[in-house]
Formats: structure tokens, C-alpha cells, sequence
């Protein structure tokens, strides 16, 4: 034990455990560090060898007891069988099923989708109905027949502190100085603070500022294996991490058809993982994005306000070198074309994460640090009831080239290294000012980014600068590109038109002339690694050079699925009518389900209305089955699915509100079967051999 060590102990007693107790158990398991740490904290909080030794065990056993991998589900399930009932450890969610009108709850692990859970579970616990959390819970076994579940959940806890005295955690904070306070925390995320630079040092802290700072939103982009999205995924239960294409407005902020709040209302921080990925077909779904990370809250109806913070973390791929002297390419090159201009101004930082050294042992800690689960405590605590902006707007002078969305980027990166290195007050000048100039430093990166894709003069003002205590004005660079030309002084070049957003149809993009620049001074020396730029694309103008078509697809013709031939009139829709009498059958549900798909792509309908037809020999029951999970399903998207039954119905039309009619002879149902489902064909429609039908798609009349 070192001195910091016996410190923590001392201040800390049964709050800290050996990291490297963490790192022997952790290999083998898809459990994250601070469910791992819960176990350990319950059997390993000493610095007694035999009871260290023992705890071990206890956990180990623990583990191989109660937690269930993946390909274990059904012997799991024997087992609860078996013995009537049985503790698990496993993320639990819980969905509720509109048509039976009560919740189910899922473990992930366990396979089974049907287990019946009491209110007082998910009323206590709201976020098992977004996201799930981590919990050791109990099942018990059903032996009832008539019932329509096997499993029941007895008892559920939370796998998190229940009690948490922030008082007592700022005073021991007292004991230690600034740098010794650091080095606890980067050892309580399992970094061992003796191999890394300060520079380094400051960049992990900024990717805990979310985790602390309401409202807070930042990117990160540098090479993979740095451990970007680890804090998201490992550190905290108020985190979440989510990946690109799960970035729809239902999820994220509200789902109209349920009338619930999406994730910013559950968690803490919510974390785009390869941001890159992020596919976003509904244009709103920006918008909002815009409005909640402008000041965190937006109107769907009605107005939601919420205090989630947004990460963004993403790989970068190409020399960071190329690109801040290419006059061509920035450093937000991997953000897909939807994360425009507006989205990038409100990033209150950029972390270089080509700075970061690459995930290796050689960086890990043996020593103490604070249980994962406690430190995550002490942050949620101050996320939630604790305000710094004051003190730091107070305290505070910066540059005249500071503009309205600089200093509240600077202000509340500021104010979340206070609240994780001075929850017990205010630190030095010198202290103040080193965060004040970090915190300028990565509202730079991102205002230079902006300033090369601007062809005007809008975002040049990037000589951004802070006062120190003795009054002297220190103008801050980014070491990357401090020397860049291209960067410092970029090009005014004409926007190519693939790059234009146009006023009007019919004028060409404006020539803009070159704007000056601010002049380069003294910094730090430059760093490595980093990419090339992408270009925002014009959104289409809905249905506009579209034709109507009057066609036939004769036997045996390939090349024909539902969005070749009706998914571009599907642009700017936001209702779609299917009248087809034969979506009785599975293949005939199973080509509806195709059809939404479809719809779906276009990224604005909100309802799908199904009138179709049944006789005597229709499965009714089995058909209200299906169309009831894909209703579910399509709820999910925020999109409402209506279904209407018609015994009498013939004919067959789809029609849209933007005035386009589609009618095909055979219905959706004018593809052959095939002949074997491993063939060419059996999944991919626009190689599915068609029966013959005519197609007519045309406006409606008085549209």
C-alpha cells in the first residue's frame, strides 16, 4: 500500500477495494465493473490478506452461482423448475403488452420473455421499463397450468448503493489535495495515475463530466480501443449506451402513440455509441435533438423538459495531421450529414481521443480506489442537486471573442471538473485557470471544426481567450492544429452543390468572399492521428420529379420488392391506407410486415390503416395474433398500425395523403414461393421471382 492507499482507507474505510481484485474476475464475464465491484464490496472491502482470499471466493462462487451466460438459459430454466425458485443476477426490463393490458418482465440471459412481475417492482424502479437495469432477482417457478406464465419474480434489488451521505464523502474529500484526489479517481475507474500524463489525465476526467453535469454535451473521436464508451457502458447504472440506429425520436425523447417520455427522462447520461452509425431517418428527430441539447427541453405536443446529458463517441481513422492542414477536411469528418452545423455548435467540448493511449494492462491499477458503485453515487448526487454555474460565472473572465454558446460550453465543462475534483468547494486560482483553459482548449476544437465547413464568416472568431487572476489575457490553441494554416486561416471556398443547402430551386449557390481570420500565436506542440471531412446533404424535395407509371410484371420477373416500386412516392407521407383482402395467412402477414418495413423507411408516416378481408377458414385468432405483435412493434417506432376487417372487401389500393395511389393487381401478394427457403430469393425480394400483375401509380384525383 502507498500512502494514498492508506489515506483512502484511513478516510474511506469499507468505501474503497483493490482494483486489481477487479481486473482477476472481470476476464470470463459480460458482467459490467460496477456490478462485479457490488460483489466485491460485499465480500472483499479489507486490506486483510485472508479475508481478501476468502472474499474471492465468495464472489467467484457468487458468480458462478447466480450469474447465467447466454448459452446457459435453459438449464437455468431447469433449475428454477427444480427447485421451486432461485436468485439470479441479470438485467432485468420490463415492456408492457398493450392487448393483455400488464407488464412482463425479461431477463436477458434467461430467454423467457413472459415472467410475471408485481407493480410494486416497476413503480419503484422506473427504469426497468427503459433500458433495464442490473439486479439480483429472484424467480420463482408456476406449476399453475392455467396460467399463461411459467415464472414469477419474488423479490428484486437493484444492484446499487441504497444510502449515500454525500456530506460524509465532501468532508473526507477535505483530507486530500487537488492532484491526490485526482489520482483516487482515475484509480476508481481502474487507471493507474503514475503512467499517464497530466494532459492525459485531465482528458479521462472530461469524459466523466456528463456523468455530473446536467445538460451537458460533448464528443469524442479518436482511434478504437481507448476505452471511449467504457464509462457509458461499465462505470455507472445512470448511464446508458446506445447505438446508432436506435436513434429515433421514440426512444430518445417522446413516443407519441404511448405517450411516454423516451430515454433523456430516465438517465443520467445517454451515450451514442460509433456515432458514425447514426442513421436518422425522421428529420424531426434532429430538430428535437437540437432543441434539448440547446437547453433541455422540447415540445412534442407538450412540453418536456429533462436533464440528460449527451455523449457522443465515435472512431476517427485517418492522420489527424492530414486533416487540420487539408483545406478540404475537418475533424467531425465521421459524423453522418443529419449532425449539421446546428448540432455541432452545441457540443460544449471536443476531447482529443487521439490523444488517449490505446486499452492495455500496462495502464491498469493494483491499488485502491473507491467501489465503482459509490463514486458513481457521489456523481449522480451532484448531477441531480448540486449547481456550480454561479460560482464559476462569478469567478470567470473570458475574451472578447467568447460568444453565447462558447461560454456556456466553457462555463459547464468548468463547472463539471469542479464537482468532480472540489465537491467540498473552490479551488485555486491556478487550479481554476487550468480548468478554465482546458475547458476553452475543447470549445476551440469544435468552433475551429465548424469555421473550415462554414463558407462565411460566422463561426472565425476562434481566437477564444480567458483573464487570469493577475489580469493577463491568455489566448488558448489546440496543440493539433495551433501551427495549421488550414485550420487557423482556412479557405473561403464556393459551395459545391452537393454541399448546399439551396435557398431556391432555380438560383445557384452565392460566391463568398474570404473573411479574415484571427492570427496565430504560442501553444502546445501538435498531436497525432484524426480523418477526412463529410459533406451535408440537401434534404429531397417530397415526390417532386415523380411520374405516374402504369406497368406490367410478368411471370417470372425479378427485380420488383415493395420500396422499388412504391418507395419513392413514399416521401413527405405521414398516413398510409392498404386495402388488400389477403393478409389473412402467415407468407401474406409475413409480406405486410416487408410493406411496413418499407414505410418505415421513409421516415415520416405516423399511421398505417390495414383493411383487409377472412372467410369461413381464415385463422382468426392466429391472425389477430401476428397483426398484434407487429402493431406492438411499429408502437415502438412511434408509428400506429390500425386494423380493419372487411368480409366483403375486393379490391386492392394503397393509398398515401401526399396524393399518390398504388395499385397492384395481385395485392402485395404477387411474389412465387420458393421452392426452398436456403435459395436465392427466399429473404431478398428484388431477387424473388413474381407472378404476373399490372401496376398503376398515379395522383389522386383533386390533388
Amino acid at each position: 500500500m502507498d500512502e494514498l492507499d492508506k489515506k483512502l482507507n484511513e478516510t474511506f474505510d469499507g468505501k474503497v477495494l483493490r482494483k486489481d481484485l477487479l481486473h482477476r474476475i472481470k476476464k470470463g464475464t459480460n458482467v459490467p465493473t460496477f456490478v462485479l465491484e457490488f460483489l466485491l464490496a460485499k465480500y472483499c472491502a479489507s486490506n486483510d490478506q485472508a479475508e481478501l482470499d476468502a472474499g474471492m471466493e465468495a464472489v467467484l462462487s457468487s458468480l458462478q452461482e447466480n450469474y447465467v451466460r447466454p448459452d446457459e438459459a435453459n438449464a437455468a430454466q431447469s433449475k428454477v423448475a427444480t427447485k421451486g425458485k432461485h436468485r439470479f443476477i441479470d438485467k432485468v426490463h420490463v415492456r408492457y403488452v398493450e392487448k393483455e393490458k400488464r407488464h412482463w418482465a425479461s431477463l436477458e440471459n434467461f430467454n423467457s420473455q413472459r415472467i410475471a412481475i408485481g407493480e410494486k417492482f416497476y413503480r419503484d424502479n422506473d427504469r426497468l421499463l427503459e433500458g433495464g437495469i442490473w439486479a439480483e432477482v429472484t424467480l420463482l417457478h408456476n406449476d399453475i397450468d392455467e396460467d399463461d406464465y411459467a415464472f414469477s419474480i419474488e423479490d428484486l434489488r437493484p444492484i446499487q448503493l441504497t444510502r449515500f451521505d454525500f456530506s460524509r464523502y465532501t468532508e473526507g474529500r477535505a483530507a486530500f489535495t487537488r492532484d491526490e484526489w485526482l489520482a483516487a479517481v482515475l484509480r476508481s475507474v481502474g487507471l493507474e495515475p503514475t503512467k499517464l500524463s497530466h494532459r492525459v489525465k485531465m482528458h479521462f476526467i472530461a469524459r466523466l463530466a456528463a456523468l455530473v453535469e446536467p445538460n451537458y454535451n460533448y464528443i469524442e473521436l479518436g482511434p478504437r480501443g481507448t476505452g471511449k464508451s467504457y464509462f457509458f457502458s461499465e462505470f455507472s447504472p445512470y448511464a446508458t449506451l446506445i447505438s446508432g440506429g436506435q436513434a429515433t425520436k421514440a426512444t430518445l425523447f417522446y413516443n407519441n402513440a404511448r405517450r411516454k417520455v423516451g430515454l433523456v427522462g430516465y438517465w443520467d447520461t445517454v451515450a451514442f455509441d460509433e456515432v458514425g452509425g447514426i442513421k436518422v431517418r425522421d428529420p424531426d428527430t434532429i430538430q428535437i435533438m437540437k432543441d434539448f441539447m440547446a437547453n433541455g427541453r422540447f415540445s412534442r405536443g407538450a412540453e418536456v423538459i429533462a436533464d440528460a446529458s449527451l455523449s457522443f463517441v465515435g472512431n476517427i481513422d485517418v492522420s489527424v495531421q492530414q486533416v487540420v492542414n487539408s483545406n478540404e477536411h475537418d475533424l467531425f469528418q465521421p459524423l453522418p450529414p443529419e449532425l449539421d452545423l446546428a448540432v455541432m455548435d452545441r457540443f460544449a467540448a471536443y476531447i482529443p481521443g487521439w490523444e488517449m493511449p490505446k486499452n492495455s494492462s500496462e495502464f491498469l491499477t493494483s491499488n485502491y480506489g473507491f467501489i465503482t458503485d459509490y463514486l458513481a453515487e457521489a456523481f449522480h448526487y451532484q448531477f441531480k442537486h448540486t449547481n456550480r454555474y454561479e460560482e464559476v460565472s462569478k469567478r470567470i473572465r473570458l475574451g472578447k471573442a467568447i460568444e453565447g454558446r462558447d461560454e456556456k460550453g466553457i462555463k459547464k465543462t468548468v463547472c463539471a471538473f469542479l464537482k468532480i475534483l472540489h465537491p467540498n468547494g473552490a479551488p485555486t486560482d491556478a487550479e481554476f485557470e487550468e480548468y478554465v483553459a482546458y475547458a476553452t482548449e475543447c470549445r476551440r476544437r469544435v468552433k475551429e471544426q465548424m469555421n473550415k465547413r462554414k463558407p462565411d464568416d460566422e463561426f472565425a472568431r476562434i481566437g477564444l481567450s480567458y483573464f487570469k487572476a493577475s489580469g493577463d489575457e491568455v489566448v488558448v490553441f489546440c496543440p493539433e492544429s495551433k501551427d495549421a494554416i488550414a485550420t487557423q486561416e482556412p479557405a473561403r471556398r464556393r459551395l459545391r452543390a452537393s454541399e448546399a443547402q439551396p435557398p431556391e430551386p432555380a438560383e445557384p449557390p452565392p460566391t463568398v468572399q474570404p473573411a479574415p481570420v484571427a492570427s496565430v500565436a504560442q501553444a502546445e506542440s501538435a498531436a497525432p492521428q484524426a480523418a477526412a471531412s463529410v459533406t451535408p446533404v440537401a434534404a429531397p424535395t417530397p415526390t417532386a420529379g415523380l411520374k405516374e407509371q402504369h406497368f406490367t410484371i410478368l411471370y417470372g420477373d425479378t427485380g420488383y420488392s415493395y420500396e422499388s416500386i412504391m418507395g419513392h412516392y413514399l416521401q413527405g407521407a405521414k398516413a398510409v391506407v392498404i386495402e388488400d383482402p389477403y393478409i389473412r395467412l402467415q407468407h401474406q402477414i409475413q409480406n405486410f410486415v416487408r410493406f411496413c418495413e418499407t414505410v418505415l423507411k421513409a421516415g415520416t408516416v405516423k399511421k398505417i390503416t390495414l383493411i383487409t378481408g377472412h372467410d369461413d377458414k381464415t385463422p382468426l385468432a392466429e391472425m389477430a395474433e401476428k397483426l398484434e405483435e407487429l402493431k406492438q412493434s411499429l408502437l415502438e417506432v412511434d408509428v400506429e398500425l390500425e386494423v380493419k376487417l372487411n368480409p366483403n372487401i375486393h379490391d386492392r389500393e394503397i393509398r398515401l395523403d401526399n396524393g399518390w395511389v398504388i395499385k397492384i393487381g395481385r395485392g402485395l401478394d404477387f411474389y412465387q414461393k420458393p421452392e426452398s427457403w436456403f435459395e436465392v430469393g427466399a429473404h431478398d425480394l428484388n431477387l424473388r421471382k413474381c407472378l404476373e400483375t399490372k401496376v398503376d401509380i398515379f395522383k389522386a384525383s383533386g390533388i
